[in-house]
């Protein structure tokens, strides 16, 4: 009954989502047994001393890109052009789309990925540079479209918080995507430039279930964290969009209803649902974490999300890869468009304000005005 989850049956790997190290890749690299040099090294090194398995660190190396923003033409997305000031994340979302970028640097989508990441110090400098140039045109940067941008390493580096400051002083717009209300550190920089019309804060919600979230997302913020944050965003006048996202079918689609009723009662300005993907390496990863916390259920949900999918594990096509086919995906879109209005809430309409970008100060010079 349940043969695709039946060739891994382990015990949870405790704090990390990801519960399988050996994951295919598209680059013909050799498969490891286990996850990355460094953990074979450190359990080698465990096992001939006689002492218990290591608990798996998180390694953070520092690299100095020669850019900063990257630039789009995606068709079916709403920004074109975003900043990562961290590659890798630590929040160790199983079902986290950009798992599958940790490939391109030999190392796994899996568990490296949410162990070895990688942090950008220079990267306001670089935003700098970028912003001063003559023929740059500013248009909203988008900021944790790839990996969290308050991961639990940014209260050590504050690189995002030095990217909007850089943007502040050049009155240049920006948009900010996370789990974390670890986003409320900068409240005193948001603040300032929600009065200017210069950001929008989103905040994603996947469940209201700590138990799951502590399975599904192990090191982000649990959902009540989540939820008062934007309260305190909206407090201080920042505007806030409430993301359902992802809609795991028969996982967490049940707290759809309850969390855009949550939302609309401590005023945020509009929400928003994306249904899960699962792009390359991702799918066998979820498949394995169903086979870990779920197995009862686990080709139940798989079953549905090929349903919506055109019959595979993943749609990649622009449009419709945001954009699910099906009766489940009609009954996902039926139930979020009924409980939107029953809230009073509809969809995102935050204009920011390009027209006062001015050049950042460079070389340490203080603005006269």
């Amino acid at each position: 009954m349940f043969s695709e989850m039946e060739r891994r049956f382990e015990p949870a790997i405790p704090g990390r989502g990801a519960q399988n190290a050996d994951v295919p890749t598209r680059f013909g690299l050799a498969t490891r047994e286990v996850d990355g040099d460094w953990r074979d090294h450190m359990e080698s090194l465990a096992a001939i001393e006689g002492g218990p398995p290591v608990k798996l660190r998180t390694h953070v190396t520092e690299e100095h890109p020669k850019t900063i923003i990257s630039f789009n033409q995606s068709p079916d997305i709403g920004f074109d052009r975003s900043i990562n000031a961290y590659r890798g994340c630590e929040h160790g979302c199983v079902y986290c789309f950009a798992r599958p970028t940790h490939a391109y640097h030999d190392l796994s989508p899996g568990l490296d990925f949410e162990t070895q990441l990688f942090a950008k110090p220079n990267a306001a400098e670089l935003l700098c540079a970028t912003l001063a140039k003559r023929n740059y045109r500013p248009r909203p940067i988008a900021m944790g479209t790839n990996t969290d941008p308050y991961q639990p390493i940014e209260r050590q580096y504050r690189i995002t918080r030095q990217v909007l400051e850089v943007c502040l002083d050049a009155r240049h717009p920006v948009t900010i995507t996370t789990k974390s209300d670890r986003v409320l550190d900068d409240l005193d920089l948001l603040s300032e430039m929600a009065q200017r019309r210069l950001v929008a804060v989103a905040i994603s919600v996947t469940s209201l279930d700590p138990k799951l979230s502590g399975k599904l997302e192990p090191r982000a913020a649990a959902p009540a964290k989540r939820l008062a944050a934007l309260e305190k965003l909206v407090a201080a006048g920042v505007p806030t969009h409430c993301s359902v996202a992802p809609v795991i079918p028969a996982i967490t689609d049940e707290f759809m209803e309850e969390i855009v009723e949550r939302a609309a009662a401590i005023g945020v300005g509009s929400v928003g649902w994306i249904p899960l993907r699962l792009p390359h390496e991702v799918a066998p990863l979820f498949r394995d974490w169903l086979s870990v916390h779920y197995p009862e259920r686990g080709d139940k949900v798989m079953s549905i999300v090929r349903s919506i999918r055109g019959g595979k594990d993943n749609d990649p096509n622009f449009f419709s890869r945001m954009k699910p086919t099906g009766v489940w995906a009609d009954l996902f879109r039926a139930r979020f468009r009924l409980a939107c209005k029953r809230a009073g809430l509809g969809k995102a309409k935050f204009e920011l304000d390009c027209t006062k970008f001015r050049p950042p100060a460079m070389g340490g010079q203080l603005r006269l005005l």
